[in-house]
C-alpha cells in the first residue's frame, strides 16, 4: 500500500483569479458541454471549493459574461478591402468566433453589449458604417441591428454543432419534410422548396448586403 502523499509535495496550485476561471469555464464548456458547466464543476476543476470562485465571478450568469467577452478578443481585426469589405470581414469573424461555444451566443443575445471586448467589435463597426457615410443617429441604431445579426446567426450555428450535425445535414432533413408537404395546403412552400433550403455561404453573404444596403438606403431620421 502506497503512503499518503504529503500536502507539501503536491504541485501548488495556481492562485485563483477572474481570469484563470474563465480560462477553466471555457475549458469545461467545449469539453462537456453546457450541461456541465456548474460553479461546482469549475471549483473542482481548479481544486477548491465553489465559494471561493464567488470572489470573482458574482454567479453562473456572470461567468458566461465573462466568457463570452474572453472570446470576442479573438475576433481579428480587418485590414484588407473598402469600408464594406472590412465590416462583412468582421461579421463574419464575429459570427464564427461566437459560435464555436455552445451557450455564449445566446448570453449576447439576451444583453446589450457593454463588456470590454463586445464594446471594442461595437466600435469597430461604429468606425466602417461612419466610413460608408451614415448620420450619427442610423449609424447608432444600424450597429445594434448588426450585432443582434451576428448573435442570431452565431446562436444557429452553435446549434448545428451541439447536435453533432452540419448545416447540411439539418438542411438535408428539413429537405425530406418539405418534400412530404401536401402542396394543396401549402403550396408557396412546395413550389419554392428547392430554393428556401439552399445558399450557403451565398445565402449568407446575401443577407449581409441586404442589411447594409437597407441600412444605407433608410436613414434613422
Amino acid at each position: 500500500m502506497s503512503a499518503p502523499v504529503s500536502r507539501r509535495a503536491r504541485p501548488a496550485k495556481a492562485p485563483l483569479s477572474r481570469e484563470v476561471i474563465v480560462e477553466t469555464g471555457l475549458r469545461i464548456l467545449d469539453r462537456e458541454g453546457l450541461g456541465a458547466l456548474t460553479m461546482r464543476r469549475v471549483a473542482q476543476d481548479l481544486d477548491t471549493g465553489a465559494a471561493s470562485l464567488y470572489v470573482y465571478v458574482a454567479n453562473r450568469d456572470d461567468l458566461m459574461a465573462a466568457m463570452l467577452d474572453d472570446v470576442l478578443a479573438t475576433v481579428p481585426e480587418p485590414e484588407d478591402g473598402d469600408w464594406r469589405e472590412r465590416l462583412d470581414a468582421l461579421i463574419h469573424s464575429a459570427i464564427a468566433v461566437m459560435s464555436r461555444h455552445e451557450g455564449l451566443a445566446l448570453v449576447a443575445l439576451g444583453s446589450i453589449p457593454t463588456s470590454p471586448n463586445a464594446l471594442v467589435l461595437i466600435e469597430r463597426m461604429l468606425g466602417l458604417l461612419a466610413e460608408g457615410g451614415l448620420d450619427a443617429r442610423t449609424n447608432s441604431w444600424a450597429v445594434d441591428l448588426l450585432y443582434l445579426y451576428i448573435t442570431a446567426q452565431a446562436a444557429e450555428q452553435s446549434a448545428y454543432n451541439v447536435k453533432g450535425g452540419t448545416e447540411e445535414s439539418t438542411l438535408a432533413a428539413a429537405q425530406q419534410k418539405f418534400d412530404e408537404l401536401p402542396a394543396e395546403r401549402y403550396p408557396m412552400i412546395v413550389d419554392l422548396r428547392e430554393h428556401m433550403l439552399t445558399g450557403g455561404d451565398a445565402r449568407e453573404s446575401w443577407a449581409q448586403r441586404v442589411l447594409i444596403n437597407g441600412i444605407l438606403a433608410t436613414p434613422a431620421g
